[in-house]
């Protein structure tokens, strides 16, 4: 092979000169370029190409959103819409609940009987503290109510049976013979009373609906009482007739002339409406304090009242009077029949109570029929008014 005669060493001039030109050129640029890229503190900056995240990267890239990202807004806005607006909807029909419960409350609640819209207080003697304890009349009245009638009965009815208790207690104070320490006493001996906690612990959870009630009764009848010819009534009132009411003077001793015997058709509809006693025959003699013959047939015979009651009783001889036989033996009512079963005597009743005055189940009877509370009072008290204790007991009233 030939040798090749090329040698950099020896080549032209011109070509020299002209590579010497084209190196500072390339040189200057270069120089150039520095200058302008040096920033201000005269620290050449770092030219190591910046990292993107990849969302932003590929967005400056392709210049659009990745695909994914629009599904992806809307997951997260309806997470969002789940989070806030579900709760909001569960929570607002408790909310409504509460409010529409808050204003039923408001609206049953009745005005309570304060004592300054009593005209006086009732000193009642406590049976079993022995202790006396000063009640304002409507409040009084609204406990007697309650411990005398069933708070389910028709509204009417309890109005009645306020009607009646403050009369009877009005009357009592106005008229009593026996000057004591008291006015009454809480039992049957003038009117049951109970005050409140024992009431509570009768009507248990029922307590502020029963006694609302009541006292709404209470307050609707305000101050009314009973009068005949301008003056005040005993209001005799019981629990079930037989279906007729007693004439007073046919288990009491007077005549009162507004407590007649009327029909009592609706009472046959209470639960003490029948009832039935047993006793053996050595019994009966021990409470009638009687002698009765063994191991034969008693000789009993009946006399009855226009009510159908028990007027008098004959038994082995010796007569006793309806309201004898049925206080003695603690029947339900003077009207009663007896059955003679070996050494036995089956007492059949019906009814509950002495019967004179106003029925509680019949008055509740025409409640139901739509008879209103001066209706009720004006049919078991003949020709009675009602009126009121400012105008009835004025002296009563100034004490």
């Amino acid at each position: 092979m030939k040798k090749s005669n090329y040698n950099s060493n020896k080549l032209p001039k011109a070509w020299k000169k002209k590579k010497s030109r084209l190196a500072k050129q390339i040189k200057a640029k270069q120089q150039q370029v520095i200058s302008q890229k040096t920033n201000n503190t005269g620290h050449q900056p770092d030219y190591r190409k910046k990292r993107l995240p990849l969302k932003r990267k590929r967005q400056f890239l392709t210049g659009q959103s990745p695909s994914w990202r629009l599904p992806a807004v809307l997951l997260v806005a309806s997470l969002v819409a789940i989070i806030l607006v579900i709760p909001t909807l569960i929570v607002i029909p408790f909310v409504k609940d509460a409010e529409n419960e808050a204003g039923t409350i408001e609206k049953a609640a009745d005005p309570e009987i304060e004592q300054d819209t009593s005209p006086f207080a009732v000193t009642v003697m406590r049976s079993k503290s022995e202790k006396t304890e000063d009640v304002p009349l409507e409040t009084y009245v609204s406990r007697v109510v309650a411990s005398e009638m069933p708070a389910e009965f028709e509204m009417e009815a309890l109005k009645a049976q306020a009607l009646a208790a403050r009369t009877y207690v009005v009357n009592h104070i106005l008229y009593q013979d026996d000057k004591t320490e008291y006015d009454v006493t809480d039992t049957v001996q003038h009117q049951v009373y109970k005050d409140e906690l024992e009431l509570k612990k009768i009507f248990e959870d029922n307590y502020t609906e029963k006694m609302n009630k009541i006292k709404q009764a209470v307050e609707s009848t305000k101050g009314e009482i009973l009068t005949y010819e301008n003056a005040l009534i005993t209001p005799a009132f019981f629990s079930t007739s037989n279906g007729f009411t007693e004439n007073s003077e046919d288990y009491w001793e007077n005549e009162v002339p507004y407590l007649r015997s009327v029909e009592s058709k609706w009472d046959e509809a209470s639960p003490k409406f029948l009832d039935q006693k047993i006793f053996a025959v050595n019994e009966v003699e021990k409470v009638l304090n009687i002698d009765l013959p063994e191991n034969s047939a008693l000789d009993i015979e009946v006399t009855r009242t226009e009510s159908k009651r028990v007027d008098e009783l004959s038994i082995a001889g010796k007569i006793f009077s309806g309201r004898d036989v049925r206080e003695k033996l603690e029947l339900r009512s003077s009207d009663f029949t007896i059955k003679q079963k070996n050494d036995h005597l089956i007492f059949t009743t019906k009814g509950f109570g002495h019967g004179i005055g106003m029925s509680q189940y019949g008055a509740n009877g025409m409640a139901k029929e739509g008879k209103t509370y001066k209706d009720i009072v004006k049919y078991y008290y003949k020709d009675v008014e009602v009126s009121t204790v400012t105008d009835t007991a004025p002296t009563l009233v100034a004490k």
